[in-house]
């Protein structure tokens, strides 16, 4: 019996699903998604391309959004083949090899978005706590430097991830929860022991996303200690307004992150909706409210895309 289970089950795919009881509104939910995926591209392509032609924008800064913009660019894309082929197509088979390097894009871009959010905390930090320092020590060689070592630690501390589950036997129900494959959904699937995945998923998300997100909070407590000594009314106002809308942003994109991980791990959710509707929440709302938060809160920025539109 347990043969035939296992021939049964022995994945070379597994099944995408959409939102389990709304088949019927599958067409109506992808216009949205569709509508998300659009203005995400168009404003992220938008201020990669203002960014470049704008030779007084080549500062630390902006260089941070173009980073971060790119990152956003990068997660829509490693979506992309699967979100729309399931709820426009009912396209929901995806195979081993597919699934493995939809999930190592996926969890690198966002490892490298977390790190880009630090740096973007640090930055703020320094230019409202310091600023007659600030181009002293946000030198954009050093900043470089440290935005190459964060991508390259993304994607070296994701791969053997990948290379672990390509190992694995996978015997057991094949059907994922999601439009898209996360790597702590893919691993229960296997039929072995997945204790070392386990055990290294859980410590690269402490030593990175935790760690990141502890010294973001930090940063930006540090950040409103000083907004509140800024005598200046108007000044106060200007960066409590800034180091606010920031904070929410950087809540938005940690949380869903956070929570889906503790209900993949532990498998205690008594809400699988709520799980899957934090899923596209963690990969579909950062890419569309990074553009609007951390780029329009730039005067300069904010002018040059208004001129875009206007000529």
């Amino acid at each position: 019996m347990s043969a035939v289970n296992d021939t049964k089950f022995n994945c070379a795919a597994f099944l995408l699903t959409g939102i389990p009881g709304q088949e019927d509104v599958h067409l109506w939910i992808s216009t949205v998604f569709c509508l998300t995926y659009t203005i995400s591209i168009v404003g992220n392509s938008l201020i990669l391309f203002i960014i470049k032609t704008d030779l007084s924008l080549h500062e630390t800064m902006y260089i941070f959004l173009s980073v971060l913009a790119i990152t956003d660019l990068g997660l829509l894309i490693s979506s992309m083949p699967t979100i729309p082929g399931v709820f426009l197509f009912s396209s929901r088979e995806i195979s081993l090899n597919a699934s493995v390097a939809q999930l190592f894009f996926i969890h690198s871009f966002t490892f490298i978005e977390s790190a880009v959010l630090l740096l973007i905390a640090f930055d703020r930090f320094i230019a409202i706590s310091n600023p007659l320092k600030y181009t002293f020590i946000v030198i954009l060689l050093r900043i470089a430097k440290i935005g190459l070592v964060f991508v390259l630690r993304g994607v070296a501390i994701i791969l053997p991830l990948s290379l672990l589950l390509k190992r694995f036997q996978f015997c057991r129900a094949n059907i994922l929860s999601h439009s898209f494959c996360l790597h702590m959904e893919v691993m229960t699937m296997a039929c072995a022991d997945i204790t070392v995945n386990n055990i290294y998923g859980l410590f690269i998300t402490v030593i990175t996303v935790r760690l990141h997100s502890l010294l973001i909070f930090l940063f930006y407590v540090m950040i409103l200690k000083t907004v509140l000594s800024i005598s200046s009314h108007v000044e106060f106002l200007r960066a409590l307004n800034t180091c606010v809308s920031y904070l929410c942003a950087v809540l938005l994109f940690y949380m869903p992150e956070f929570t889906l991980t503790l209900m993949h791990r532990f498998r205690k959710s008594s809400f699988p909706l709520l799980q899957i509707i934090l899923g596209y929440i963690y990969l579909l709302v950062p890419p569309l409210r990074n553009p609007i938060v951390y780029s329009l809160k730039s005067k300069h920025l904010r002018w040059r895309i208004i001129k875009v539109f206007v000529k």
